[in-house]
C-alpha cells in the first residue's frame, strides 16, 4: 500500500509541476491550462496512452484535471456502446456526474461560509 501511495504521489505531483510550468513560463491563463489538461486527457485517453497510466498511478492519475478528461472519454466510449451515437451526447456528463455535483455542493457550502472580500 505504500508503495502504491508514493506511485499515486509522484505520477499526480509530475502532472501537476507541469501545470506550474505552464503557469510561470507561459503567457496562457490558468482557465486556459486547466482547459487543456481536460482536452489532453481526452486526447491520450483516445490514443490509448492515458489507461495504462491510470492502471499504474492509480488516484495519482485520476484526481488531476487529466483524470477528468479521462473520465469523459471513457464514459463516452461506453455509453456509444450501449446507446449508439446518443450515447456521445450523454455519456461524459452521465460518468462524472458524481464529480461535478462534488464540485458544486463544496463550491455552495465555501460561498456560504466564507465572507467574500473586496480586491481594493
Amino acid at each position: 500500500m505504500v508503495k502504491d501511495c508514493l506511485i499515486a504521489f509522484a505520477v499526480g505531483g509530475a502532472i501537476c509541476v507541469i501545470g506550474q510550468i505552464l503557469i510561470d513560463y507561459t503567457k496562457l491563463t490558468p482557465a486556459r491550462i486547466l482547459v487543456s489538461f481536460v482536452v489532453s486527457g481526452v486526447l491520450l485517453t483516445a490514443v490509448g496512452v492515458y489507461e495504462p497510466l491510470v492502471k499504474f498511478a492509480g488516484f495519482g492519475a485520476t484526481v488531476p484535471l487529466t483524470g477528468f478528461g479521462y473520465t469523459l472519454a471513457k464514459g463516452v466510449e461506453a455509453a456509444v456502446a450501449k446507446y449508439g451515437l446518443l450515447g456521445a451526447l450523454t455519456g461524459g456528463l452521465t460518468a462524472t456526474a458524481a464529480g461535478i455535483t462534488a464540485a458544486i455542493v463544496c463550491g455552495f457550502l465555501a460561498a456560504i461560509l466564507s465572507k467574500s472580500k473586496s480586491k481594493s
